[in-house]
């Protein structure tokens, strides 16, 4: 019989509960954040009061406990024996209602879950406003566990008799089915505990495995794991600055921004691009693991050298001044906030290439600066990050082996650059990608830049498109809309009636909120002259250069406008990505 590094444990949810209350189970740092939605944890609840499996557990018995994480908020009396492996999201749901106790979200925001049950039809929903008010349900079943029991039933029944008379017979189902609830805590649980002496690489291997079904992690999630085990700072220092950068900070300097609240997994990706030069981490898995490449072989002196970069990598990507300078990039490239940004990916591939510029050419802050902008304002434009990103990725990393100096570094981007925004695409491919409805298009995301970059003024307007869009002064988010230049209902009498027709962007243009509500579903022929009677001839035309419209274009057919605007946005955004060349 082959030899098992488990034993199988019997155990009851309230046994499971006083052992993570004592300290005897703990949640080790090889776990993710708290994912499942409350109706998850309400159907949960369901189940184990029917009566249903719910899944065995697996435990890690420590030989020798040192600062693993708790569930729960409050101390310990005694280190942890077993460490929870797979069973986390069950074992936190369970552990926060059945305790009152609050968990913590993938935004870092503390939340308790209310979970509500109905004694009449025995039924449970995750709690609202309605049911908080509703005598028919129990709100929040925590308290089922946190009071008397006795004394519980009597304030049910006192209140539900405040709504409506019940007979002995209906108290009687009701009772019944309390008391089936209060008895969950006996529900019986199974776990496979795994030997003190298997270590924390195989702890984590097994970890991988398991979770590699079900809810998938993808390599990211792996090496997150492994840092938790061989590097927790690390993986403590990408959790606070991912949490930092959500909110302003009222004490000095933080990770907030306008363009990104990043995630751990996401930042990692950078610091194995600055770091390793790879982007695709599978790779990085094993290496961080200690695997030498050509034997095969772990080694810990290995994993310690490799853990050694990363670490490296890890203080630059998070260095807070490296962080700010970034942004100003994407600033300087006309971009003014998240919304306008299509790939968070293809952002934080430009980051990684910035730092490689500063960090290991020493390319000058201006010269980098300028550099970056323009390849960020083509790579976001082109989607040069959307499609296999890991891959495009790599081949611009490939291209840096060769690169020796500053000089060097700057010529390779520029002649990327070069190639990628050729005449033909200026004139050709670009006016075809505008022949879109998609409200996320890069090449729209591309124009709004260029307008900002040429300093236009929004359509009707006296106000710039780069104030109303910039997010640390839009105190309305209704102040700028996009506008159906030829509106849906005119459009309607033609018999163009397809949302991929009438909200093609050549079809849209930024104006105030106020104009929008005023112009309405009026014809083009009808509003324009009004509004055109706010500026001189002088000023309109640069309006109308601005916002790509030909001429007498409220005039001509549809289709025609169509085309004919589409080439034009398309010498909008060269003319503002010329802006950058200066």
């Amino acid at each position: 019989m082959t030899e098992t590094l488990f034993k199988k444990v019997d155990y009851t949810l309230s046994g499971l509960i006083n052992d993570i209350d004592m300290g005897e189970i703990g949640l080790p740092d090889i776990q993710r954040p708290f994912v499942w939605h409350n109706n998850k944890v309400r159907d949960l609840f369901d189940s184990m009061y029917k009566g249903f499996p719910v899944g065995y557990l697996l435990f890690w018995e420590n030989g020798s406990p040192n600062g693993n994480r708790s569930i729960g908020t409050g101390s310990k009396q005694k280190p942890s024996r077993l460490l929870i492996v797979d069973g986390q999201q069950r074992l936190t749901s369970l552990y926060a209602v059945m305790k009152g106790v609050p968990v913590i979200r993938e935004d870092y925001k503390e939340e308790y879950i209310s979970i509500a049950f109905r004694p009449k039809d025995q039924t449970f929903d995750v709690a609202d406003a309605a049911i908080l008010k509703d005598p028919e349900y129990i709100p929040n079943i925590s308290i089922l566990w946190q009071v008397p029991r006795n004394r519980f039933v009597k304030d049910f029944f006192n209140k539900l008799r405040e709504r409506r008379d019940i007979t002995d017979d209906e108290e009687d189902k009701l009772s019944e089915a309390i008391d089936r609830l209060y008895g969950v805590q006996n529900y019986p649980f199974t776990a496979l505990e795994l030997s003190p002496s298997v270590d924390e690489v195989e702890v984590a291997e097994v970890f991988v495995r398991i979770n590699s079904k079900g809810t998938k992690l993808n390599v990211a999630n792996f090496i997150l794991t492994l840092m938790s085990v061989f590097w927790d700072e690390g993986r403590t220092e990408l959790e606070t600055f991912c949490r930092e950068s959500r909110t302003p900070s009222t004490s000095g300097p933080s990770p907030f921004n306008y363009f990104i609240q990043p995630d751990p997994d996401q930042l990692l990706r950078a610091s194995v691009g600055l770091g390793f030069r790879r982007a695709r981490l599978k790779h990085v898995y094993s290496v961080l693991r200690g695997k030498d490449m050509e034997t095969g072989k772990f080694s810990d002196e290995l994993r310690d050298q490799q853990f050694s970069i990363l670490k490296k990598s890890q203080g630059y990507v998070l260095n807070l001044q490296n962080w700010h300078d970034f942004f100003k990039v994407l600033a300087l490239a006309g971009y003014r906030k998240g919304d306008m940004i299509s790939s968070k990916l293809g952002l934080l591939q430009v980051y990684t290439l910035f730092l490689i510029g500063k960090r290991d050419y020493e390319v000058d802050n201006y010269t980098l600066r300028n550099l970056m902008a323009r390849w960020f304002f083509m790579s976001a434009l082109t989607g040069r990050y959307t499609d296999s990103p890991e891959s495009q990725m790599e081949q611009d990393l490939n291209l840096l082996r060769d690169v020796k100096d500053a000089r060097d570094f700057v010529s390779v981007f520029d002649r990327i650059i070069s190639d990628s925004l050729s005449e033909d695409y200026w004139n050709i491919a670009l006016p075809n990608e505008l022949a879109t409805s998609s409200a996320r298009s890069p090449s729209l995301f591309a124009y709004y830049a260029a307008l900002n970059l040429l300093e236009a003024k929004v359509l009707f307007s006296k106000m710039k498109v780069s104030e109303l869009l910039d997010p640390a002064t839009q105190a309305n988010k209704s102040a700028i809309e996009r506008h159906h230049l030829f509106p849906k209902a005119y459009l309607k009498k033609f018999g163009i009636t397809e949302a991929r027709d009438t909200n093609q962007i050549a079809n849209y243009a930024l104006v105030e909120w106020q104009d929008n509500i005023e112009i309405s579903d009026r014809s083009p022929a009808d509003y324009l002259p009004h509004y055109a009677g706010r500026f001189s001839s002088q000023d309109l035309e640069q309006m109308f250069h601005w916002h790509a419209l030909p001429p007498d274009w409220e005039n001509i057919d549809y289709r025609e406008f169509l085309d004919a605007r589409r080439k034009l946005i398309a010498q909008v955004i060269r003319e503002g990505f010329g802006k950058l060349q200066v």
